[in-house]
C-alpha cells in the first residue's frame, strides 16, 4: 500500500473511530483541530548504515555527516530517527541493517530548490559511505507551526 496524505487521513479516521469507541473523547478535539496550515512537502530519506565489506556507519559518524551535509541546506529544522530496515539485494538475499530516517519539511513553493539540495545529500552519502542508494519518499502535507 502506498501511504499518501489521503491514505493517512483514512487510517487516522479509523483510528479516531476506534478511540471514540474505546472512550477516549479527550483526544477527539485535538485530532480534529488541524488549524489552517500551509502546503508543505515532507521528504523522508532512508540511510542504510551497513558498509560494503563489513562494519557500520555509527551514530557519531552519521551525526558529523548530518552537520556537514544536511544542516546547512535545512537550517530551519529536521527530524532524525533511528531505524532498522531490510532490503533484497540483487542476488536475492535479504539484507537487514541499522538505518537512519531523516524527515524534512519545507514549503511546497520551495520544492524545486530543495529537491536539488536533497539530491546532493543523497549523492554525498552514497559516495562517502560507498552505498548503492539512499531511499527517498515525498508526500504533500499541510503544516501548521
Amino acid at each position: 500500500m502506498k501511504w499518501t496524505s489521503e491514505t493517512r487521513g483514512k487510517v487516522s479516521s479509523g483510528v479516531l473511530g476506534a478511540l471514540l469507541a474505546a472512550g477516549v473523547p479527550a483526544l477527539v478535539g485535538a485530532a480534529l483541530d488541524t488549524g489552517s496550515g500551509e502546503p508543505y512537502v515532507e521528504t523522508r530519506l532512508y540511510f542504510g548504515a551497513q558498509r560494503p565489506g563489513g562494519g557500520e556507519v555509527g551514530k557519531p559518524e552519521f551525526m558529523r555527516f548530518l552537520d556537514r551535509e544536511v544542516t546547512p541546506g535545512f537550517p530551519e529544522g529536521l527530524t532524525l530517527q533511528d531505524g532498522y530496515g531490510q532490503w533484497q539485494g540483487q542476488d536475492g538475499r535479504i539484507v537487514r541493517e541499522t538505518s537512519y530516517e531523516l524527515i524534512l519539511l519545507y514549503p511546497e513553493k520551495a520544492a524545486e530548490e530543495r529537491d536539488a539540495r536533497i539530491e546532493r545529500i543523497r549523492r554525498a552519502y552514497q559516495h562517502q559511505f560507498r552505498q548503492d542508494s539512499v531511499g527517498r519518499s515525498d508526500d504533500q502535507v499541510t503544516v501548521d507551526f
